[in-house]
């Protein structure tokens, strides 16, 4: 099979024209060695099946970060049948300087001018035959959001790959020209060398990888060293060739493209946004405002706070119970998530009757074991899907839109006031959706401080995996309770994530991590509307995703949790209600007075072992937790008709009443599962991106920032005059670490003079 790759800058639409391009067939793994993503997928409409590869967005192929090697070394080993260059027209000039790198392989390429929608409807212009004619390069104008050009692309791209090709240079004319061709010619004349060209403007370069590989001719680069002479960057070759390269794109691509439309102040119409969006004072409570509006769509029972206000008259909230069930809330009406929910709930409630129904004659440890131990804990996840697509499918939009990208520009004046720069916040936001791509993308700051400061407080951001457990317990808070809004102690739960990641970062920038916040400069992009199709395989990915999981982990953790809690230590089958006889009990017995600052230790009833059993199981999927309680909802409550599969909500308000646990302990729970040990495969990546030695202080880090959290919410709920005593520890804490910077550099400072 025809092997394409594509390769670009990031934000250059790249992600985008692949999910075009391979649509349902696309699959994502790992690069060998590295746990960097690699996506492949097929392309079936040519004259025949070609396999795609998305390569990792990159700059230039110098070796300074995995994904650069990855890119550089698939390129050269791999030797795909063509590679596929997507170049952002928005931002042509600083494009095309990778392109005149994978020029000089010899590799069949094709250029793919994309965003040419925005570029014509900013009123500037592109001409791509001329650009086409001076590169020598196929060019083929595309917007992969649109879907214009794409079967163009791929059918000069088919054409481009039956031929080969010679890599050439834009350096022909440099400074260095004749030292590269000197060096060209030493490695064609060795006869062990593809791509001489590339090796040699490389190894000019003094690039570590090519010195490494022949180190017989360094001399050569050094001697010429000697006698090159230049007023700007005197012998550093690497600036010299970057200077080539920027000067012949200036100089022979700046009459293909006309500048866009402006105001009398240069103003496009993003800028114009910007001036509001990304606003000194407005940005940030603009911010909060939009991710209030998502949560508030996505959980709400009081969707227009008609029921707050008393609008909806007794009549329409009677209809309770019929075919509005799922619409309308307590005299409200429900957001489209809770909508979702309620119907999702009602299909896997019935569902499982049709089950129970059709085992009447079964034992009752079989009948159990489907009801309570399969189905309790999968539909007691299943029935959050709605809700975590509503949420990615708005987080989606918002990134898609070029929002997230200035939510990250606005919050960089916060976070360097902290230590970390708005570059950070990329990677933490991206914790929004999963830990593993996040502590992944973590890379791309410099500083090793500050890196390994950003991947210890990105499971603070809650993923999709931690959805459940919020919305669950705040569901039963409001049902069991009937105080506050689910929507709302949902949104107040990840702001306090936020807030203990920043002042988290605060600790660590100003005790065991210090020094400067690395520069942050960052390119915009134009604000866009978000493609349905591309919106759509984002959801569809987290489908795939989370269905997988449920019938994986999470089925195989609910039948071992199921079996544990129906078995005593002798082996023998517990009936109904003499769970505390359990295994599973002895071993939440033993662990339960640990958590007791917490508000769900050894304070509550018999059955209060279960949340520090569901924590536990937390740790291998954070999904587990509420699937846990789902499962042991069913043996614990008195109240409760045996075998009867229970959502998440229901589950946990049958928990609530068994354990007389308080407000604020379930809130306190909540925090210990948003900021403790992530699940294994966050934990695996952040063992994988750190050092040994920092990986062990990370995880005593998440143990003990959840503790304290966890207590400090359960304590001030409680006794709500504690706030006054952690002020005091607080204060104390800060007045120390600022007496221990200035005394320390003082002291060090004495004894170099001394």
């Amino acid at each position: 099979m025809l092997k394409f790759a594509l390769a670009g800058n990031p934000n250059s639409g790249k992600t985008t024209l692949f999910n075009n391009l391979t649509g349902s067939t696309a699959h994502v793994g790992n690069w060998p060695g590295v746990t960097v993503d690699k996506k492949e997928g097929t392309y079936k409409k040519c004259a025949e099946p070609i396999s795609i590869v998305d390569l990792p967005g990159i700059y230039s192929l110098s070796p300074y970060t995995p994904e650069e090697i990855i890119t550089r070394n698939f390129i050269l080993d791999e030797q795909p049948d063509c590679v596929i260059n997507i170049v952002d027209a928005t931002n042509l000039e600083r494009n095309l300087y990778l392109t005149t790198q994978i020029m000089e392989i010899d590799v069949p390429m094709i250029i793919a001018l994309n965003m040419i929608d925005e570029v014509k409807k900013s009123g500037a212009t592109i001409d791509g035959k001329t650009m086409e004619e001076k590169i020598g390069i196929p060019v083929v104008e595309i917007s992969a959001l649109k879907g214009i050009g794409i079967d163009l692309l791929m059918k000069r791209a088919y054409e481009v790959c039956k031929e080969k090709r010679k890599g050439t240079t834009v350096l022909k004319n440099s400074a260095l020209s004749h030292l590269i061709n000197d060096v060209k010619i030493a490695l064609s004349g060795s006869g062990k060398v593809d791509n001489p060209l590339f090796h040699a403007i490389k190894l000019v370069e003094m690039d570590v990888l090519e010195k490494e590989a022949h180190k017989e001719l360094i001399k050569l680069v050094d001697d010429f060293k000697e006698t090159f002479d230049d007023d700007v960057f005197g012998s550093d070759f690497e600036a010299v060739v970057a200077d080539s390269r920027y000067k012949y794109i200036s100089a022979n691509f700046s009459t293909v493209l006309t500048k866009p439309k402006s105001d009398d102040k240069g103003f496009t119409k993003s800028d114009k946004i910007d001036l509001i969006l990304t606003h000194k004072w407005w940005g940030i409570p603009i911010f909060l405002i939009i991710m209030f509006a998502v949560f508030h769509l996505t959980f709400s029972e009081d969707l227009f706070y008609l029921g707050t206000l008393g609008i909806i008259p007794d009549n329409f909230v009677s209809l309770k119970g019929t075919i509005f069930e799922g619409l309308l809330g307590s005299g409200a009406v429900n957001s489209p998530g809770v909508i979702l929910f309620n119907f999702l709930d009602s299909c896997t409630g019935a569902l499982n009757d049709i089950i129970v129904a059709a085992m009447e004659n079964n034992s009752q440890w079989a009948v159990s074991l489907v009801s309570d131990g399969i189905l309790g804990g999968i539909f007691s996840i299943l029935s959050f899907l709605p809700q975590i697509l509503i949420l990615f499918l708005f987080f989606s939009i918002l990134e898609d839109s070029g929002y997230m990208a200035r939510a990250a520009f606005i919050l960089d004046r916060i976070f360097r006031k902290f230590g970390l720069s708005g570059r950070a916040f990329l990677p933490m936001i991206m914790g929004f959706g999963c830990s593993v791509p996040a502590m992944i993308n973590t890379r791309t700051l410099a500083d090793e401080n500050e890196r390994t400061a950003t991947i210890r407080v990105i499971p603070f951001f809650s993923c999709g995996a931690k959805l459940p457990i919020l919305t669950a317990i705040a569901g039963g808070i409001v049902m069991q309770f009937g105080v506050g809004n689910a929507d709302v102690i949902t949104y107040s739960m990840y702001i306090l994530g936020i807030t203990v990641a920043v002042l988290s970062v605060m600790f660590m920038k100003n005790t065991t991590m210090k020094g400067d916040s690395s520069p942050f400069i960052m390119e915009l992009p134009a604000y866009h509307s978000p493609q349905f199709k591309n919106l759509m395989l984002h959801l569809w990915d987290k489908v795939k995703h989370f269905i997988k999981k449920a019938f994986t982990i999470i089925l195989a953790s609910s039948i071992v949790i199921w079996f544990i809690s129906h078995f005593s230590w002798n082996w023998e089958y517990l009936p109904e209600k003499q769970i505390n006889e359990s295994i599973l009990a002895g071993i939440g017995q033993l662990i339960q007075p640990i958590f007791t600052p917490l508000g769900f230790g050894s304070q509550l009833k018999s059955f209060g072992w279960v949340f520090v059993v569901a924590a536990i199981t937390g740790l291998i999927a954070k999904e587990n937790v509420i699937a846990t309680l789902g499962t042991l909802a069913a043996t614990i409550s008195s109240g409760f008709v045996a075998n009867e599969a229970l959502g998440g909500i229901d589950s946990v308000t049958q928990i609530i009443n068994a354990t007389e646990i308080t407000i604020p302990a379930l809130l306190a729970f909540i925090a210990f599962n948003m900021t403790t040990i992530p699940c294994f495969a966050a934990v695996a990546t952040a063992k994988a991106e750190l050092s040994k030695k920092r990986f062990n202080y990370t995880l005593l880090f998440w143990l003990a920032v959840s503790y304290i959290v966890g207590s400090v919410i359960y304590i001030t709920g409680s006794w709500w005059w504690s706030v006054f005593i952690f002020a005091v520890i607080a204060f104390v804490t800060v007045i120390g670490i600022v007496l221990k910077n200035r005394y320390k550099p003082a002291v060090k400072k004495q004894k170099e003079n001394n």
